[in-house]
């Protein structure tokens, strides 16, 4: 039962990964779904962020930084040094039932898979933003987890993930953000504290 099971996910995976790499390729995505994963797109964002939360919310906002990088800490150890190795899945584009048919347009890398740390660490972004920040930008909750999901997206789009990386990826980024962000949110929450201009 167990077998049969994997077997019908694993060619579910392969299905979806061949619409999402193959059959729906084209030329906008050729270009924007690089540009989504490459870290010089959302590292600045990132810096911009770790500098306007301090400015905004003074020694609350240096905090709300640490538990940022807390966040991603626990997201990429977990995904890349835990996970990965344990389960040893290989790349789409590095597997030779695949990558002769596949769209590849990034460089591929020497990694493991399953799951993707891409999308664990911008799941596990998102929800701590959500729950730490959504009761001061309310728009939040909708903004983030698009963000996230863009650049999931984009892994498999370009080659480098099967659906399932980035699916079991986002859900592990999804549980840290919940944990690290509802703990900001319960301990050191922003509603507390007025706005620096405003005090």
């Amino acid at each position: 039962m167990l077998d049969h099971f994997l077997k019908s996910l694993l060619q579910l995976d392969h299905n979806v990964w061949y619409k999402v790499n193959v059959v729906w390729q084209n030329s906008i995505l050729d270009t924007v779904a690089p540009i989504l994963r490459n870290p010089n797109t959302w590292i600045p964002l990132y810096i911009f962020l770790a500098i306007i939360i301090p400015y905004k919310f003074g020694k609350k906002g240096l905090l709300w930084c640490l538990g940022f990088l807390i966040t991603f800490a626990l997201s990429d150890y977990t995904s890349a040094s835990i996970i990965k190795p344990m389960v040893c899945r290989v790349r789409p584009c590095n597997d030779v039932a695949v990558n002769k048919i596949m769209h590849l347009i990034v460089t591929c890398g020497s990694g493991y898979s399953f799951p993707s740390s891409h999308a664990a660490n911008h799941f596990a972004l998102a929800f701590f933003m959500i729950f730490s920040l959504r009761k001061t930008i309310k728009w939040i909750w909708l903004v983030a987890p698009i963000w996230a999901f863009s650049i999931a997206y984009s892994q498999v789009y370009v080659g480098v993930h099967y659906p399932l990386d980035v699916t079991c990826g986002a859900l592990l980024g999804i549980l840290v953000g919940f944990i690290t962000g509802r703990f900001f949110e319960t301990k050191i929450s922003f509603a507390s504290l007025p706005n620096k201009k405003r005090s």
